[in-house]
């Protein structure tokens, strides 16, 4: 197999293979073609998880008319950003196997993975999610603002509802031939850098994060930071749409000379067969990822209770484990010691708060007429 799961052949049939889109016309794409693209996503074959038994069959009906009401049955839509894929695959089965046991229901799970922006219009759109895990907490809180989910979802899980973390990775090729090792190489002539689309991929937010903040919390004010982006940015011609199709470009279609992606997926490539050198930047970005239920679609689904122990149960040191096995940084303090040689130390670690939290940064980076805009503007 290629470097990460293949899309299932359910997605690939329905949606084709498409190529990827230019960054200057990826924020025109309409809602209604959003919701079409992620709805189709929605991956059967995988997400089945059933008493154990991934054989079970999968129907394609809304969740709403879910067999929940049986008493022996229950469902959940889990919808989630691309690359936490491989970690839910092996955290599902053990806990559909633990409810099993404890409440004598079998529960069926089905997702949907895909950039984290996009994914949170298709929630907003009518995508009834049962469980939201996705990049970045302001994609939650458009969905919260959108009445799905209560205010005060972030108290509702351990450690604030982040369950993993990661950092900004460089992936180079074999050799690192342009000698990249650090944020400012990224700006030099010649340097064709791959990097997701901060319009519609939350992690290409943190991308983008990474590299403002470089500059802004080494000394630099706003408009060097912003001067120092475009820079970068220039050097990335086409964004795609979602770090996995930023990866899929780098890896598969051999693309760019370096790729801005989490430290994630730069282990996960390794176990992969796809090891490429990598670099951790000593000035970097802590990147926390969240998870909260969807209160209107649980209550009308009637699943509440399964899915508040399945987001309580992703914060045990044994699904912490799983997430550290395919590169996520562990939450647990337990889990955290046990792989602490896994993970590089980072010098200066900086978080989305200290720019000033994540409703400052939306609108000033990138909401409509933001610093990306205009960076985009003027390339």
């Amino acid at each position: 197999m290629g470097l990460w799961q293949k899309i299932t052949q359910q997605k690939r049939s329905r949606l084709g293979n498409q190529p990827l889109k230019s960054w200057r016309v990826a924020g025109a794409v309409k809602r209604w073609m959003s919701w079409f693209l992620l709805g189709v996503s929605l991956t059967v074959a995988i997400a089945a998880c059933s008493g154990g038994n991934n054989n079970t069959a999968n129907t394609a009906t809304n969740p709403g008319n879910s067999t929940s009401a049986k008493k022996d049955n229950v469902e959940l839509l889990l919808v989630s950003y691309a690359v936490t894929q491989a970690a839910y695959e092996k955290i599902i089965p053990p806990f559909v196997d633990k409810w099993k046991q404890e409440k004598g229901q079998t529960v069926t799970f089905k997702q949907s993975y895909g950039g984290s922006g996009s994914q949170t219009r298709a929630v907003i759109d009518g995508l009834e999610a049962d469980i939201v895990a996705l990049s970045l907490a302001s994609d939650t809180k458009k969905i919260e603002k959108a009445g799905l989910i209560q205010p005060g979802w972030e108290k509702e899980a351990p450690n604030e509802a982040i369950v993993t973390k990661s950092v900004d990775a460089l992936v180079t090729r074999n050799g690192n031939p342009k000698g990249i090792k650090t944020w400012e190489d990224l700006a030099k002539d010649g340097v064709k850098v791959v990097a997701a689309n901060p319009k519609t991929s939350g992690g290409a937010r943190w991308s983008f994060l990474g590299v403002w903040g470089s500059v802004a919390k080494t000394g630099g004010d706003a408009t060097k930071a912003q001067a120092f982006a475009a820079k970068v940015y220039k050097n990335a011609p086409v964004l795609p749409k979602d770090g996995r199709e930023a990866t899929d470009a780098f890896f598969k279609q051999g693309q760019g000379d370096v790729l801005i992606t989490y430290e994630n997926e730069a282990i996960l490539a390794g176990q992969k067969g796809g090891k490429l050198p990598y670099v951790v930047p000593n000035v970097n970005i802590s990147i926390e990822n969240p998870v909260a239920v969807v209160d209107k679609n649980v209550d009308k689904h009637g699943n509440r209770e399964v899915a508040e122990a399945f987001v309580k149960y992703l914060f045990t040191p044994e699904a912490q484990r799983e997430f550290s096995k395919v590169g996520f940084r562990p939450v647990d303090p337990t889990v955290e010691k046990e792989v602490s040689s896994q993970f590089p130390t980072v010098k200066t670690l900086f978080t989305v708060k200290d720019l000033g939290g994540w409703e400052e940064v939306q609108k000033k980076l990138f909401d409509e007429g933001g610093v990306f805009d205009q960076i985009q503007a003027k390339s």
